[in-house]
């Protein structure tokens, strides 16, 4: 089943980020099964994998996040990703 992963870049404003932040993990967490998991990169951004029936599903829910409604997104971009090889195949 393929999956569709959900990359973030967030602009410089970290003040705003860490008052949004408790909103978005909230939102993150109302999810349940779509989100497969989610988490911070090293590169002020983040990494979201999703289980959506297409990139346009994901899309949608990600215009509901309250990271990109208050404009800490700057870049976003969703892929549709396979799974074949590594430690967490077989758990996806």
């Amino acid at each position: 089943m393929p999956y569709f992963v959900a990359t973030y870049a967030y602009t410089p404003d970290t003040a705003t980020r860490d008052e949004v932040r408790p909103a978005h993990r909230e939102w993150l967490g109302g999810l349940g099964e779509r989100l497969v998991l989610s988490g911070p990169t090293d590169a002020e951004g983040a990494f979201l994998v999703f289980d959506a029936p297409d990139a346009a599903a994901v899309e949608s829910l990600l215009d509901e996040d309250p990271f990109h409604g208050r404009g800490i997104v700057a870049e976003r971009r969703v892929v549709g990703w396979t799974p074949v090889k590594g430690r967490l195949v077989d758990a996806l």
